[in-house]
């Protein structure tokens, strides 16, 4: 979106990091987002042809129980994954680390939590197709304080505590966290996950070579490692690694990803119906609006709740 790079752009310098991650299972390497190296590195298939053959081989044996062949209606992850890319990367690339990161079968999981992985029959290893990438050189914490440049901050306060002295500072109130914590859980509560990170700092110029690998075997118990420096093609003589192992969310710890399946799903429209009580206050961000963003959406998101709150 050409309106948010140029926005963020007024608060830090950019440079031209592609994310291109790769996927260890079982000691071998496979390219990141599922193209054509992926599926050589797999079955040796040269065009895309030969991919599109092996996979819809796959999907016609795996779905040939509804008699005709063709793919019926998709209720559940592991379906929707086979349908798109067949049942060796399922498999492989899919089930192990989508069971490890959501703690749960994926026949349990809804459809859409994999429609977020981009398939592509060319040898790309650029996870997204944006015109704009980048990270900012100076990380996210210096473009936040520019951000933030002139505005009074109180940190290590929780609104929830206060919300009657806090809110009367303002007429409008944008709120962040969690939607059901904010009305106190009286129309139940909504499903996390949450992460625990274990950093290293190692006494070697390069660990892995790429920012982020995933472990997708469900043995391992962390789904990824990342090694900061080279989202900012770091040259430093040492690194820093770190493990992002999945768990359980419980309150009183970190949520990170709203569990949107069917019954979570209809708990939050239940409390968007309540805040609506709430005119003064703006629901916003993954916990605000129990939706997995990515950074470039949740700052149009933004964008554009400010633009309708201008045209009130």
């Amino acid at each position: 979106n050409k309106d948010v790079w140029e926005y963020v752009n007024q608060f830090a310098d950019f440079n031209n990091f592609i994310n291109s991650p790769i996927a260890r299972y079982k000691d071998k390497l496979y390219n990141l987002p599922f193209n054509m190296n992926t599926f050589y590195e797999l079955w040796g298939t040269i065009t895309p042809k030969e991919a599109q053959e092996k996979i819809e081989a796959q999907k016609k044996e795996f779905f040939a129980s509804s008699g005709d062949g063709k793919t019926p209606r998709i209720t559940n992850l592991e379906e929707q994954a086979i349908s798109l890319v067949g049942k060796d990367i399922y498999e492989i690339l899919i089930k192990g680390y989508t069971e490890k990161q959501w703690g749960r079968d994926c026949k349990d999981l809804p459809p859409s939590i994999i429609k977020r992985l981009p398939v592509r029959f060319t040898f790309d290893n650029n996870y997204f197709n944006d015109r704009y990438q980048g990270i900012p050189i100076e990380g996210y914490t210096a473009l936040v304080q520019k951000l933030l440049e002139g505005i009074e901050v109180k940190c290590n306060v929780n609104f929830l505590d206060d919300r009657h002295g806090l809110g009367s500072l303002a007429s409008k109130i944008v709120y962040t966290g969690c939607i059901d914590e904010f009305f106190e859980y009286q129309l139940g509560t909504l499903q996390y996950r949450s992460l625990r990170f274990k950093s290293e700092n190692l006494d070697c110029p390069n660990y892995q070579g790429v920012a982020v690998v995933n472990y997708n075997e469900r043995e391992i118990p962390y789904t990824r490692i990342i090694e900061h420096k080279h989202f900012v093609f770091g040259k430093q003589q040492n690194t820093v690694i770190t493990h992002e192992y999945p768990q359980e969310w419980a309150r009183g710890t970190e949520p990170y990803y709203p569990v949107n399946n069917e019954k979570n799903n209809e708990l939050y429209e239940k409390y968007v119906e309540l805040s609506k009580l709430h005119p003064s206050v703006i629901f916003g961000g993954r916990l605000g609006m129990y939706k997995y963003f990515d950074m470039d959406k949740v700052i149009e998101v933004a964008m554009n709740c400010w633009k309708a709150q201008q045209s009130e």
